[in-house]
């Protein structure tokens, strides 16, 4: 009997962290809700007042030069170390790699550029519109102060409204505007509000930062959230004519180029040979025939051929023999040696 394995915990981790297959059917993307109307509205009354607030020099602006007074970074001296870090958080060059490398993985693995799409419309309307504020109203920062008690506005300074805490509400939030399940979003949605005050209250701590900074540079990150879903039409365009423009030139690379006819066949044309060519050809072979010198064809000498036991042997020059008196010819009687007495 056959029988399937249970998958543990890491088993479905590794499973989610696989392409799938094709683009999911569903993706949950926000829509304009009345419930998200009724917040933008709420949030930009709250951004106005603030602006108001500084502008008139209320009671905001006496909150700001107290907290200035009190410098935090010498009341909580031990923390300073951890706050310098922590600030990062809010800076836009770090945190942007950071949630561009996550985002652009779920794009890879649900084949869809909405995430990355989403982050790029949200951080162009982050450049726009706090960039303009910033410009527009030039406040200079506490460090920079000239007048005690006043609202230090429209001097060329550029932090109000503060774009740490602006840039850690929108980079962070993204995470939440994008999670794939109402859990998540919920999770997210805190965890994207804490880490953005905390930068906005490690500013004021440094005291590079009002508190009336930051809490309009947190609205107006919230307001950039809270309008994304107006610009959904537009970001499923442009991710459908990017898709178009991919198709279209893979379908150019692999389009077989068009075969040419082919170039018709010559027929070789047999040429006929002129008569006074020919005779002129002929004349001069027979001449060159006639130059020729004839030669005797090649034949070897008769010579008399000599039986091997007619030849007369010869004694080669390099080999001198002394004379042997004893030794006879061949065929001849050996003598008879004399008797001697004993």
């Amino acid at each position: 009997m056959r029988t399937e394995r249970t998958l543990t915990r890491l088993d479905r981790v590794f499973a989610r962290l696989d392409r799938e297959p094709e683009r999911p059917a569903h993706i949950d993307v926000p829509k304009t809700s009345r419930h998200r109307i009724v917040l933008f509205a709420a949030t930009l009354a709250f951004y106005v007042a603030i602006v108001w607030a500084v502008v008139i020099t209320s009671w905001l602006v006496r909150l700001d030069w107290q907290v200035m007074f009190f410098r935090p970074y010498q009341q909580w001296a031990e923390i300073h170390a951890f706050v310098d870090y922590y600030v990062v958080l809010g800076q836009r060059g770090p945190t942007a790699v950071m949630v561009a490398a996550w985002l652009g993985w779920r794009s890879w693995r649900q084949h869809t550029l909405r995430p990355l799409l989403a982050l790029g419309v949200s951080l162009l309307l982050l450049n726009i519109t706090v960039g303009a504020a910033k410009l527009g109203m030039g406040r200079l920062g506490p460090h920079y102060a000239t007048d005690i008690g006043s609202n230090e506005m429209w001097l060329g300074g550029d932090i109000f409204p503060s774009g740490h805490t602006a840039n850690a509400v929108v980079t962070w939030g993204i995470l939440a505007y994008l999670a794939s399940t109402p859990r998540a979003r919920r999770w997210l949605s805190a965890l994207s509000a804490v880490t953005s005050l905390g930068v906005g209250l490690a500013t004021v701590y440094l005291g590079t930062h009002w508190l009336s900074d930051v809490l309009l540079g947190w609205a107006a990150g919230l307001l950039i959230l809270l309008a994304l879903p107006w610009f959904e039409p537009l970001i499923a365009r442009a991710e459908t004519w990017i898709f178009d423009q991919r198709d279209r030139w893979r379908a150019g690379r692999q389009a077989v180029p068009a075969q040419l006819p082919p170039a018709p066949v010559e027929v070789p044309v047999r040429l006929k040979p002129c008569p006074a060519a020919a005779e002129d050809e002929a004349a001069a072979r027979e001449a060159a025939s006639a130059a020729r010198s004839p030669r005797d064809p090649f034949q070897l000498a008769p010579s008399p051929h000599t039986a091997r036991s007619e030849r007369t042997p010869v004694t080669p020059v390099s080999i001198r023999r002394p004379p042997h008196q004893e030794r006879l010819a061949r065929g001849a009687a050996p003598a008879a040696r004399p008797l001697t007495g004993g």
